[in-house]
């Protein structure tokens, strides 16, 4: 009995600590805790703008095994992430195993998305991979009423489209914010159709922005936390003002379902995709006529340019605005039309958003030294590579005669290296027979095949003039070298190699 009181007392003050910490835990959390209170307020009002978007399609019923015969649909090419659930093909005829037999007949597929009113005359903007295919698209309100939806355009690149509708009633519609003005951690809301849930409403923070994910080549996404799922897609992400800041496009999950990493296409690019499609019903995109490349420290420190920042010109279009404004393979683009470009990323976004025809200023570096030209921008086609320069990789051919330097088997263009790897009759310099695998240059991916144009700027023509110039570069004390290399077909890139 004693042991029994003494273990009694003992415990007494554990249990008083976990009753404290019971009722702590059951005191309602003060409001800041809980989020901002106007999400409420921000839900109410801009409900009855944010659709379901409902599509069907024809798709051609594969032959063969039960199992290709019960597979899914193919997804839209670049669809994010593989685009709602098929309740057709998921229970057809009973699912699989059902009557449905081996027929092969086309069938109607159905999926569902999100979007948002911008127009009370009936004017939605959603995701181009949530009406991408298809047949017949309709618009569901909030209430519930479905109408026959017309596709205005679309905008790939962007992952945007606009739809039309005739309003059966006077619309509730939503104005966009601006998305330059977001801050890390601001809370926003996501509304939409998650798995058929049409008007559900999420919130979270913005996580980052100016997100370049590689989907795309206009990649400048907000990144949230806000739950998104399938069936987000096409739908807005609110400020707390109610203004559409963003279009939920995609997710980051290995199973499908929202793990916190959600992206939107900001407003500040969907405003003037939205006003270039109801307008002309298609994108008309600056051109440029470049091709760039970043500029590493190694490239920076060959080029005397601090910090490294830039876009580093490799190539230039013989037909494009560059060339006849001046603009050459080699120069470092730091700033267009008065906004410091980082980054290629930054220039190809800022030379889309311009305007056709408008001519603008192009602060470069050339040789150590700052210059402006004026451009006047083309118009950008859809068959134009808008990318950064492409790197080849060829298998190593059986080498000849060679210089080395820089970890490089060299020789002089001949008739037969141009046979063999392919290299067209207007690509000149020194051609690359073979490559050391423990060198900087494999590294970088130079391979065989690929021919030598300039070393530091300076034009070479064989083996022994890139040594003697590698040789004089270290007598300087220099840590790099840069090269411009061209491929087979005369596509250029500049590659910085270590001297050390």
């Amino acid at each position: 009995m004693t042991a029994t009181l003494a273990f009694s007392r003992r415990l007494r003050p554990v249990l008083t600590a976990a009753i404290l910490a019971a009722g702590w835990a059951l005191a309602p959390l003060p409001a800041s805790a809980r989020g901002p209170e106007g999400i409420a307020d921000v839900a109410e009002r801009v409900i009855d703008a944010v659709v379901n978007i409902s599509t069907s399609q024809t798709v051609e019923a594969k032959g063969g095994s039960s199992e290709n015969r019960n597979a899914n649909p193919q997804v839209p090419p670049g669809s994010p992430f593989e685009e709602f659930f098929d309740d057709f093909f998921k229970n057809r005829r009973g699912g699989p195993g059902g009557r449905g037999g081996a027929d092969n007949s086309p069938r109607r597929t159905n999926s569902l998305g999100s979007g948002f009113i911008v127009d009370d005359s009936g004017v939605v903007v959603t995701n181009n991979h949530v009406i991408a295919d298809a047949d017949e698209i309709n618009v569901i309100l909030n209430d519930g009423t479905k109408i026959k939806a017309e596709l205005v355009g679309v905008d790939k690149k962007t992952d945007l489209a606009v739809l039309k509708f005739k309003p059966p009633r006077p619309l509730t519609v939503v104005k966009f914010g601006d998305s330059d003005k977001l801050r890390l951690g601001e809370w926003v809301v996501a509304i939409g159709n998650p798995f058929s849930l049409g008007g559900t409403v999420t919130a979270g923070i913005v996580s980052a922005k100016n997100r370049d994910i590689s989907s795309g080549p206009y990649d400048s996404y907000i990144q949230t936390d806000a739950s998104i799922n399938r069936g987000n897609s096409g739908g807005p992400l609110f400020n707390l003002d109610g203004e559409v800041i963003g279009v939920n496009t995609l997710i980051i999950s290995p199973s499908g379902g929202s793990i916190g990493i959600g992206f939107a296409v900001p407003s500040k690019t969907v405003a003037g995709v939205v006003d270039q499609l109801r307008q002309f019903g298609e994108l008309r995109r600056g051109w440029l006529g470049v091709r760039i490349q970043g500029v590493t420290d190694e490239i920076a420190e060959s080029l005397n340019i601090k910090p490294a920042r830039g876009a580093l010109v490799a190539g230039v279009d013989d037909k494009g605005p560059a060339k006849p404004a001046g603009i050459e393979p080699g120069d470092v683009v730091v700033k267009f039309d008065g906004r410091d470009i980082k980054e290629p990323k930054d220039l190809s976004r800022i030379v889309a958003d311009s305007a056709v025809g408008k001519e603008v200023d192009v602060v470069i570096i050339r040789k150590g030294q700052e210059q402006t030209l004026k451009v006047k921008l083309g118009r950008l086609e859809d068959n134009e590579k808008v990318q950064q320069a492409a790197i080849k990789k060829d298998e190593p051919a059986e080498k000849p005669a060679t210089q080395k330097a820089l970890g490089l088997d060299l020789a002089a263009l001949s008739k037969d290296l141009r046979t063999r790897y392919k290299i067209k009759d207007s690509v000149k310099g020194v051609v690359v027979t073979g490559v050391d695998q423990a060198s900087d240059a494999a590294e970088k991916r130079l391979s065989a095949g690929d021919v030598i144009v300039e070393v530091a700027q300076e034009a070479v023509t064989s083996g022994l003039d890139i040594k003697k110039r590698v040789d004089q570069l270290k007598k300087d004390g220099k840590k790099s070298v840069l090269l411009l290399v061209s491929n087979a077909d005369g596509e250029l890139r500049f590659v910085a190699l270590s001297l050390q």
